[in-house]
C-alpha cells in the first residue's frame, strides 16, 4: 500500500514539475519576445517617431504566406490588399483599435507629412477586425519613387470603453484626409494607454505604386 502511494505521489509530483517548468518556459519565452520588441523598435526609432514606448505585445500580421516580421522588407506588390490574418492577446469582452502608419511621408528624410496613415479600425470585439468600425479604408504600401525605404507600422490598443469617435470616414479611394496623422494624438484624445501590441515592416517604390496612385486620384 506504501509503495502505491510513493508511486501516486511521484506521479503527481512530475505532473506538478513538468506544469511549473512549461509555465516557466512559457514566461521566459514571452519575457524575450517582449524584449526583441522593444530593442528592434528602438533602434528603428518607431519609439520616438511614432510611439512613446514600446507594444506591451508583437502582433502578428500576414499577407498570404508573407509575413510581418519586425522590419522587414515586403513589397507594395505584396501588401496591396488587406492582410489576410492579424493575431495578438485579447480578452473577448473588450474593445481594441488597429492602426496602420507611415512616419516617412513623403521620405525618412523629409517626414514633413508624418504620419501618412493606411488603415484605422476602431470598437474591434476580440480581435474580430471585421465587426470593428472603420474609419479608415485599407491602402497599401506606396512610396514616391526614389525615396528609399519607408516604415509602416501596425500599432493596436486595448480601448478603455467602446469609442463614439468623431473622425471623419475615408475611404480607400482618395488619400485626403491622411496625412499629418498622430496616432500618439489620437490614442490620447480617447485614453487608449499605452499600445498594446505592435509590429512593422518596411517597402520602397515597386510597379504597383503608380496603380494605387490612379486609384486614389478618383
Amino acid at each position: 500500500m506504501q509503495l502505491m502511494l510513493n508511486k501516486v505521489f511521484l506521479c503527481v509530483f512530475s505532473v506538478c514539475l513538468l506544469f511549473v517548468t512549461a509555465e516557466t518556459s512559457c514566461n521566459r519565452s514571452k519575457s524575450l519576445r517582449s524584449a526583441r520588441v522593444r530593442k528592434v523598435m528602438e533602434e528603428n526609432e518607431i519609439v520616438p517617431d511614432v510611439l512613446d514606448v514600446t507594444p506591451t505585445h508583437l502582433l502578428e500580421v500576414k499577407y498570404g504566406d508573407d509575413e510581418v516580421n519586425l522590419g522587414n522588407e515586403l513589397t507594395p506588390t505584396q501588401v496591396k490588399d488587406p492582410p489576410t490574418y492579424i493575431n495578438y492577446p485579447f480578452e473577448a469582452n473588450d474593445f481594441y483599435t488597429l492602426c496602420m502608419t507611415d512616419p516617412d511621408a513623403p521620405s525618412r528624410q523629409n517626414p514633413k507629412f508624418r504620419e501618412w496613415h493606411h488603415w484605422l479600425v476602431v470598437n474591434i470585439p476580440g480581435k474580430d477586425i471585421c465587426k470593428g468600425e472603420v474609419l479608415s479604408d485599407y491602402i497599401g504600401s506606396a512610396p514616391p519613387k526614389g525615396t528609399g525605404l519607408h516604415r509602416y507600422v501596425f500599432v493596436v490598443y486595448k480601448q478603455p470603453e467602446c469609442l463614439n469617435p468623431t473622425e471623419k470616414q475615408l475611404t480607400n479611394t482618395s488619400g485626403k484626409h491622411r496625412g499629418n496623422f498622430k496616432i500618439r494624438d489620437f490614442a490620447a484624445k480617447y485614453d487608449l494607454g499605452d499600445p498594446w501590441a505592435g509590429n512593422f515592416y518596411q517597402a520602397e517604390w515597386d510597379e504597383y505604386v503608380p496603380k494605387l496612385y490612379e486609384q486614389l486620384s478618383n
